[in-house]
């Protein structure tokens, strides 16, 4: 397991949220937007502006989806693991 810090170059080692896979696992799940919506009861242009990549969700807004949608909080975004710091 790679460390978080490198103190020797001032570089910090974090995941970074990349793309949301909202949309994909709906279609694998064969549920609609509208659906999901229903289900949190909210909105539908609210699920849409997380699967058009326009707001990422809280914590609190992925755990219920992934909890319906029967998956992981991380299985909701593409992940990078990238290099922050002094350097950039």
């Amino acid at each position: 397991m790679q460390s978080l810090l490198d103190e020797r170059f001032g570089v910090y080692l974090a995941y970074k949220v990349e793309r949301c896979l909202l949309s994909e696992i709906l279609h694998k799940k064969d549920m609609s937007q509208t659906e999901l919506a229903n289900l949190m009861g909210v909105k539908l242009p609210q699920i849409n502006k997380y699967v058009l990549d326009k707001q990422n969700m809280s914590l609190e807004v992925a755990k219920n989806i992934s909890h319906i949608l029967g998956c992981q909080i991380e299985d909701l975004y593409e992940w990078k693991w990238t290099k922050t710091g002094d350097n950039e």
